[in-house]
């Protein structure tokens, strides 16, 4: 039967060919077709999966072969207000303006041509969709809207028109933000109708657009009954002196937690003491695993989340708070179960030797980042230290002073080995008590957190390090050399912002880090930051040890925080097994290679998609805090720019846009960073600019300004 549907599959696109832009009626093309035994349900069974394909089209008068006429099967990528984007098969993207898109949504499959008339200009492909081939849209978010007497949505993107609601559906008021899905499709955007899945509260509060895009992203903020019931016994036990056997006992160290004031779930502890050598760095980490089993419904759920989720004051956890923020938490002055990774350093930083041990540890106190950098910026004047943080850390000043140094050495062998360093600035956004965003600031790091972080560096090299080398199945952290084209475009935009371009054949890290300091203090800093944060391929988890580039490592995982990332929980279990039970390298493969690859690619996945909620809700409530601030000015400086108008960043670290219409006519956008007028650059990428904050949508997260002197 296979052999018949390519042999009628066959003929119809000779013939098609054969008659080039001439439409061949149904009839005729099976009386050609059908040969001495004819089977007209396989000739229309194929018919049908050509047109699918995107092989043939059917016109007024027949059918035709797609390639004759120039369309093509494309998938729609996005849709905005205005306009929509195809990504054609060979991953090409079309730009489509919005009255071409036949009423397209976000994942259809349609079949589109070439638009004989360009209605932006440009050398860019624009094109229109002729035909829809599969309906895959599902949910959108918008506010409610009443319009000539009956109830609309006006989505926070999509389209600019409103979405009729069925006249069943009347469970909504105006204002409200909900979730709703198509319910019939008309020819056009504005014919759609829909049905409400889901309703938020007041669509001006944030915290309703939140939880519809949580809700959109099919995040779970509650954790099933099963597994609450097994975090609720673990909860109940304690650390006994049997758990301690054949642990090894660190209860008398000096070791302690560093965090941020409000962190609850702490996983990470850290240690240091000089030695003949050089230095003696104790990293001890939660240890999960021992408690959260393979196959348990906490683990099942776990690797489903694959991270906790994090925006404005919330979170969203990946383990239930009666483990995230109890057993597994390393509170101070209790005894808890430890997974430690003990390194001997050399004065200069270099790691001689390491190992990991399951141990009992007792942290001494629960270090907080501001305090701590109070103690070291006062190192010299130790009596400017208040006196109840000099009580709290009394005792471990000694500590904190000597990793501070080793923290400052294992930096400057960053920098030696050509790691680029970007700027990624993050905001803290403050809530009152009705949750809304009264506050908006860029979070700031000191010498504290600079210490955490190279240490769990130096942690999470060790565990990659001892996986590639017993080539045993892991995950590792891994983040690829970027790509010849993204080169290619990065080498472009450094050239005209007028920046020297390194000469290589192979990109090295050492390159892009010349780059950033060859724009270190000029106007054009943020620009060049951005282009090469874009140029680079975004980490990822992994079950083959690809290296990291940006961090310049031949190895590196994720070991240090398991009660909110999967991957550490995950690669915690292996090392349990290669290093506590002594299991021989073959049960590992056969008992690990499949968990390893199957964690990468999920908590791959679950990361990107937190990373996109996490950043959807923060301008949720960031466009909040705007809301309260409209009419008043702003310094900022340009930080991106589009042919539709320029992006403007604060010192805080919110950005809103500026639209081209709102600036006049007669300007020309260049195409990369400049919008001219009569041929005089007016505006340009890196320009410190003086704006208006003219509107911010909440339900969007859109925030527009205008020039000050627009206004």
């Amino acid at each position: 039967m296979a052999e018949i549907a390519e042999i009628y599959k066959d003929r119809i696109k000779c013939i098609l060919k054969q008659n080039d832009r001439k439409c061949v009626p149904y009839k005729e093309l099976y009386a050609k077709c059908k040969g001495k035994r004819p089977q007209p349900e396989k000739f229309k069974e194929c018919v049908l999966e050509l047109k699918k394909e995107g092989v043939i089209y059917e016109r007024r008068n027949g059918f035709v072969l797609c390639a004759s006429y120039g369309i093509y099967r494309a998938q729609v990528s996005r849709v905005n207000k205005t306009f929509g984007f195809l990504k054609k098969e060979d991953g090409t993207e079309v730009f489509v303006p919005g009255k071409y898109l036949k009423g397209a949504m976000p994942n259809d499959i349609v079949l589109a041509k070439k638009l004989s008339r360009t209605e932006r200009g440009g050398e860019s492909e624009e094109g229109e969709v002729v035909k829809i081939l599969e309906e895959n849209f599902s949910e959108f978010s918008g506010t409610v809207e009443s319009f000539n007497g009956g109830l609309y949505i006006r989505p926070d993107s999509l389209s600019k028109e409103l979405l009729a609601i069925s006249s069943m559906d009347v469970r909504a008021h105006e204002g409200d933000k909900v979730l709703a899905e198509i319910s019939s499709r008309g020819e056009r955007h504005s014919d759609h109708r829909c049905r409400i899945t889901g309703i938020f509260g007041d669509s001006a509060k944030a915290s309703s657009s939140a939880l519809a895009v949580l809700r959109l992203n099919n995040i779970e903020t509650e954790f099933p009954q099963a597994v609450m019931d097994e975090a609720k016994k673990i909860s109940r036990m304690t650390v006994t002196e049997k758990d301690a056997e054949h642990r090894l006992d660190l209860r008398s160290e000096p070791i302690f937690t560093i965090d941020g004031a409000d962190t609850k779930d702490i996983d990470d502890a850290v240690s240091v003491e000089r030695t003949p050598n050089g230095y003696h760095l104790g990293v001890h980490i939660a240890d999960v695993s021992h408690y959260v089993r393979p196959g348990s419904e906490l683990d099942k759920d776990a690797f489903s989340r694959g991270t906790s989720i994090y925006y404005a004051d919330k979170v969203i956890p990946m383990l239930p708070k009666e483990l995230s923020n109890g057993i597994c938490s390393l509170n101070p002055n209790e005894d808890r179960l430890a997974f430690s990774c003990l390194m001997e350093l050399d004065e200069n930083g270099n790691i001689l030797k390491s190992k990991f041990s399951k141990t009992v540890i007792r942290s001494r106190v629960k270090g907080v980042y501001s305090e701590i950098n109070t103690i070291l910026e006062n190192r010299d004047d130790p009596d400017s230290i208040p006196e109840d943080i000099r009580k709290k850390y009394s005792g471990l000043t000694a500590e904190i002073f000597l990793m501070q140094e080793l923290a400052e050495i294992l930096t400057a062998n960053k920098l030696r080995r050509g790691a680029p360093q970007l700027e990624t600035p993050e905001c803290k956004l403050t809530l009152d008590e009705n949750d809304v965003c009264i506050g908006v600031k860029r979070r700031e790091t000191g010498k504290a957190e600079l210490i955490i972080e190279e240490f769990m560096l130096m942690a999470n090299t060790c565990a990659a390090k001892l996986a590639r080398e017993s080539e045993i199945p892991f995950v590792y952290r891994v983040h690829e050399d970027p790509s010849p084209e993204r080169i290619e475009d990065l080498k472009e935009a450094v050239l005209m912002l007028g920046l020297p371009f390194p000469k290589f054949s192979d990109v090295k890290p050492r390159h892009l880090a010349d780059i950033l300091e060859s724009a270190k203090g000029k106007p054009c800093a943020l620009v060049v930051n951005n282009a090469v944060l874009r140029s680079m391929a975004k980490a990822k988890y992994s079950d083959k040890p690809l290296g990291h580039f940006g961090l310049v490592l031949a190895d590196y995982a994720h070991f240090t925080s398991p009660i909110r990332r999967y991957p550490d929980l995950a690669i915690h279990r292996i090392l349990t097994d290669l290093c506590y039970n002594k299991a021989a390298v073959k049960y590992l493969v056969k008992r690990y290679a499949g968990f390893a690859k199957e964690a990468a690619a999920q908590s791959s996945e679950c990361e990107l998609a937190a990373m996109r909620v996490e950043r959807e809700c923060e301008d949720c409530y960031m466009a909040e805090y705007m809301a309260g601030k409209l009419g008043e000015h702003f310094d900022g400086v340009i930080s991106g720019m589009t042919e539709n108008g320029f992006f403007v960043q604060l010192p805080d670290t919110i950005e809103g846009f500026v639209r081209t219409e709102s600036l006049g006519t007669g300007y020309d956008f260049d195409g990369h960073f400049t919008l001219s007028k009569m041929g005089r650059k007016v505006y340009s990428v890196g320009d410190s600019i003086r704006v208006v904050c003219a509107k911010a949508d909440v339900p969007s997260g859109r925030i527009d300004f205008v020039p000050e002197k627009n206004t």
